[in-house]
């Protein structure tokens, strides 16, 4: 092998939010990629190798956003690594469909030297929509290598990174067409560059640091005057002199971005309505929009129980029960106290638990299609006019939606709004959202006690937890808050069909990372539940776990849960949702097989309601404490948000057993 195919080229992908970016990469990498977190930081990083041409290609998938001005975490990670480790090509992908738009985040990344290539991506949206785009013009005004794509059918992958890689062989050739700052402050511009000369390290190029000052970029000005303190008076008496210096850098910015486009595109004649306007019309209706909202809501639960609820009982019948009884056959001669470990704690306990994959996996799928597609910014502004009742506006609906995925990165997603008080709020109402995990429990309970109406129930339990979002939300703002409230500025994509490759690896990684923490987390706390419930007479009525379980019951019967083990059950979720069925099913395992139908006969219809409404409503699992306890930097919140949670649940529990008593008996 040669030392030029044993070479690794890293390539970077940038773009703005929904331009196909993911897509990009998951075609390049499919599942030879790595997601983690940015070194020091909470948001997702995600790279992947391939190999092409005998090469090894290194991509780093960028944060998805609109400028590198450091306004937001996503941006200042994105220009950082671009400034810092300077990847051999940055590959910008843009969305042919609102190229306008995409093209400003290319006209900054220009400004960097070092070679880029456009990925004009979604030239089947761009047609839909009535975008007639001549990417040979674009290249030639632009001077840099674009390439039309289709990304979700594959189209200009293969050709995209032929462009990067012959940047990367003759990077001599790469002489864009870069966007300047308008004339009345070239001059000045040219000032602070000499002023500056040999005294900005490296890696910050000397050219980017002087645009940067004048762009007001606070960030910049404070490695100005840490790097150079020698002329930094200097500097700062410039900038004060040219405060407005930023409204020329932008607008040549926006007419270089608009002559890119007068160049190559011919946009549908004024007036004509294309498929995302169409649509629109019904998906951003105020009313009607509410309804498709809702509609889809109802479909992903029905698809869920006609879907999954079979696959779940295959599982649970076939896989985990024969396991369970093949353990016990092979470890007959060990001790007992070994096989009960393995049997009735790990293999019940965990086995139990992975038999949500099916659920997990649907509701995961439904997630990403409806992403993928577009969708979410439109229920986003559905959900704005019930936003602003609570203070926040129709953004804070992202976070929040992410949350039935999973709340902890729901709580990370609220760094997306821009002021304190709208993240701190979302972040406090982020655990009332049931995840994934909390709704697999749901999932499991509500058959068995309401076989059918289960759908419907499990319909209520959520729109309850909705309704308590929004009224929570209103008292917390009023009184907490004082009854401040938020601008809402979003962007609408364009609709698109989605890719079942992106989808397929974003359940994938999701699947993978819950079967991890079942093998972890859940198969550790199951076997240590299993030892607590056997010390020290090997009777689990006589245990230590029954003694801590009993204080509990007084609070139990309030709600009809006079077992200890339903209480005990309701606790272990703070560890993790999952373990709620993980810890019955070690607790009820001398009754009988089946813990279904187990439960079903120990609670009457009313105090299984006020389970399922506790569980809905219970404290966040310490994974997502810690998230919250991380973005608030405060222990205050953190514990105040357990302590309300904790008796709301309660308070809720008890109110519906009493009223469900009415109705349904004891």
């Amino acid at each position: 092998m040669t030392e030029q195919s044993q070479r690794q080229i890293t390539i970077a992908l940038a773009g703005q939010p929904n331009v196909g970016k993911s897509t990009v990469f998951n075609m390049l990498t499919g599942l030879n990629q790595h997601v983690g977190n940015w070194p020091g930081k909470t948001i997702e990083q995600k790279t992947g190798q391939f190999h092409h041409n005998g090469k090894l290609f290194h991509l780093v998938d960028l944060p998805g956003t609109y400028s590198l001005s450091a306004n937001s975490e996503e941006e200042r990670i994105a220009r950082d690594y671009l400034i810092r480790h300077k990847p051999d090509v940055i590959i910008a992908v843009v969305d042919a469909a609102t190229l306008e738009r995409s093209l400003y985040l290319v006209a900054e990344i220009l400004i960097l030297n070092v070679p880029v290539v456009v990925g004009l991506n979604m030239m089947d949206v761009a047609s839909r929509e009535g975008v007639q785009i001549e990417p040979h013009v674009l290249e030639a005004a632009m001077r840099v290598p674009v390439i039309p794509m289709v990304a979700t059918k594959n189209q200009g992958v293969r050709e995209l990174m032929e462009a990067a890689e012959r940047l990367v062989e003759n990077p001599a050739t790469f002489s864009p067409n870069r966007p300047l700052i308008r004339p009345d402050h070239q001059p000045i511009l040219a000032q602070l560059r000499t002023l500056l000369n040999g005294k900005i390290p490296s890696p910050y190029p000397e050219d980017w640091v002087s645009l940067k000052l004048l762009e007001g970029d606070e960030e910049i000005a404070g490695l100005v005057r840490q790097a150079a303190p020698q002329v930094w008076e200097q500097v700062h008496s410039i900038l004060m002199q040219h405060e407005d210096a930023f409204l020329d850098i932008v607008g040549g910015r926006y007419e270089w971005v608009e002559r890119m486009v007068r160049a190559a595109a011919i946009r549908p004649r004024a007036g004509a309505l294309t498929l995302t306007d169409r649509l629109d019309r019904i998906a951003t209706h105020p009313v009607a929009g509410l309804m498709v909202l809702l509609g889809i809501f109802a479909l992903v639960f029905w698809l869920t129980y006609t879907l999954a609820t079979p696959l779940v009982d295959w599982l649970n019948t076939e896989i985990v029960s024969p396991l369970s009884n093949l353990a016990a056959l092979g470890l007959s001669t060990a001790p007992h106290w070994f096989t009960g470990l393995a049997v009735d704690g790990i293999i019940s306990g965990a086995g139990t638990v992975l038999t949500f994959l099916p659920i997990l996996v649907i509701f995961f799928a439904a997630l990403g299609i409806l992403e993928d597609v577009g969708y979410m910014a439109r229920a986003a502004y559905v959900m704005d006019r019930f936003m602003h009742r609570m203070g926040l506006h129709g953004k804070s609906f992202l976070p929040l939606f992410l949350g039935f995925g999973c709340n902890v990165p729901a709580v990370m997603g609220a760094r997306i709004l821009e002021d304190r008080r709208s993240r701190l709020l979302t972040i406090l109402l982020t655990p009332l959202i049931p995840c994934t995990a909390r709704m697999a429990v749901v999932a499991f309970l509500v058959p068995a006690f309401f076989k059918n109406s289960a759908a419907m129930v499990s319909w209520g339990l959520v729109a309850f937890n909705v309704i308590l979002v929004l009224l929570l939300g209103i008292v917390i703002n009023r009184l907490v808050f004082k009854g401040e409230r938020s601008a809402f500025i979003m962007e609408m994509p364009v609709y698109h069909l989605p890719n079942l490759r992106t989808i397929g690896v974003f359940v994938w990684h999701k699947t993978v990372a819950f079967v991890r923490k079942a093998g972890s987390l859940i198969v550790i706390f199951s076997a240590f539940l299993w030892v607590l419930s056997v010390i020290p007479g090997g009777n689990i009525q006589d245990s230590l776990l029954a003694v801590f379980g009993r204080w509990l019951e007084p609070v139990g019967r309030l709600m009809g849960l006079g077992d200890w083990r339903i209480m005990v059950a309701l606790l272990s979720s703070f560890i993790a949702k999952e373990n709620t069925i993980a810890a019955l099913s070690i607790l009820y395992r001398e009754e009988g097989s089946g813990l279904a139908a187990i439960l079903a006969v120990s609670l009457s219809p009313a105090a299984a309601l006020a389970l399922l409404v506790v569980q809905m409503t219970f404290i966040p699992c310490l994974a997502t404490t810690s998230v919250i306890h991380q973005e608030t930097a405060s222990w205050k919140w953190t514990l105040f948000n357990i302590g309300l949670l904790l008796l709301i649940s309660f308070l809720a529990g008890i109110s519906t057993y009493w009223l469900a008593s009415l109705f349904l008996g004891r």
